[in-house]
């Protein structure tokens, strides 16, 4: 009996050794199934690494072999041979004839393309675009100004014309094909200084949605020859990339003065200077959706070949303000100001007669700088008083006695 009892209990001893045992398998297996994926994601992991750093080094082996190639010369297409042959002067002087890729179409190739050329077999490798000057990128007026036509006071005739002449031929094309005529091309505004010229222009900017390009004429005036007229093309190579498009040119007769016998060479710079501003402006070919719009104080010294209808359609005088335009002038300028109740804008503007824009501006600006120096938050009629004869004295005309500016110029 004793001895079955035994046997039961080593039955049940081995029993339990093998259960203890089959669990010990059981978790070593799942220890190393664990340590095996551990082992697989650290040899992924490698092997995005090892990707990675193969296509970085293709990147930076690409960029070695493109930094060891030669540099391209540049060169000028000056005729085109037959369907394979070009004339190429390059800029180091010489003409050569080459070859033309396989790769470029026809329309790739012409007269006056740039390429780009082989520094050893002067082989054409690629066409590449014309050069850019960036300050006449720098033109483009990109922010429109603030300035609107109510902005402007005693002009109403001179922005009717503006608007007939710049705004409707691009806003509304189909009126001049129903009647038959072609829009204007251009117009000039003339008169003296401070009477709203470059104002209307900064309104036509601010209302019109066409492109606007605006030139002061001196920069056009440049040191070496040739470049001012290049300025000129490309200034209109410009507005007709951006078409429909609006050149204003301020100060016209820094480069539109009349045309004489001068032995200077700067002088005949100038003039080689006009005359591509004349071509471009009533040229052999068409200007397309590109109006032009003049300012300038001394309309006296113009060329002639230049105010010719064709070039300016329409010159526009924007004269010195009466006494009913000034009075709009000072409501303009007035309207956000604080001022006292008996303050008579029309006893002012009956003051303030051969006052123009710019001055009733600056004396409105003047009344509102004795207010502040007072400290006091409204603006007197004594101010206005003060600063109509402070703006009087500080005009050279008045404080030497010599004749007004409209007088020299316009007699």
């Amino acid at each position: 009996m004793d001895k079955e009892e035994d046997c039961e209990e080593d039955e049940d001893n081995f029993s339990k050794y093998l259960l203890d045992r089959v669990k010990q398998l059981e978790d070593r297996c799942k220890e190393l199934k664990d340590t095996k994926q551990d082992i697989e994601n650290k040899m992924r992991d490698e092997e995005d690494k090892k990707i990675k750093f193969k296509r970085e080094a293709r990147k930076l082996k690409s960029e070695v072999d493109r930094l060891k190639k030669p540099p391209l010369v540049v060169g000028t297409v000056l005729d085109v041979l037959d369907d394979d042959r070009l004339v190429i002067k390059s800029t180091t002087g010489p003409k050569f004839i080459v070859k033309t890729p396989d790769s470029f179409e026809d329309k790739d190739i012409k007269s006056g393309t740039r390429v780009a050329l082989n520094q050893q077999s002067l082989g054409v490798v690629e066409a590449i675009p014309s050069p850019k000057d960036p300050s006449v990128y720098g033109m483009e007026v990109i922010n429109s100004p603030t300035t609107d036509y109510t902005d402007i006071g005693g002009l109403n005739k001179q922005i009717t014309e503006l608007k007939e002449t710049v705004e409707l031929p691009l806003t509304k094309p189909d009126k001049f094909k129903e009647i038959g005529i072609e829009p204007p091309k251009g117009i000039l505004l003339y008169g003296p200084p401070g009477t709203g010229k470059t104002l209307m222009a900064k309104a036509v900017a601010n209302k019109t949605e066409a492109s606007f390009i605006k030139v002061v004429g001196s920069e056009l005036v440049q040191k070496y020859i040739g470049e001012g007229a290049r300025l000129v093309r490309e200034v209109f190579k410009l507005a007709e990339e951006k078409s429909p498009s609006i050149i204003f040119i301020d100060e016209l007769d820094a480069i539109g003065a009349r045309r004489q016998k001068s032995s200077t060479s700067g002088d005949r710079e100038v003039q080689r200077t006009l005359m591509q501003l004349l071509s471009e402006m009533d040229g052999f070919d068409a200007r397309g959706e590109v109006k032009l719009i003049g300012a300038t104080n001394r309309p006296d010294i113009l060329d002639k070949a230049l105010l010719r209808p064709g070039r300016f359609d329409r010159i526009i005088k924007v004269p010195m303000p009466d006494k009913d335009a000034r009075q709009q002038i000072f409501d303009i300028h007035t309207r956000n100001m604080n001022l006292e109740d008996d303050i008579s804008l029309e006893k002012i503007s009956s003051m303030t007669e051969e006052h123009s824009g710019a001055d009733i501006k600056a004396i409105t600006t003047e009344a509102g700088m004795l207010a502040i120096r007072n400290d006091r938050n409204k603006v007197k009629m004594e101010d206005f008083l003060k600063a109509v004869e402070k703006v009087k004295e500080s005009n050279p005309a008045e404080q030497f006695g010599e004749a007004s500016s409209e007088g020299l110029m316009f007699a």
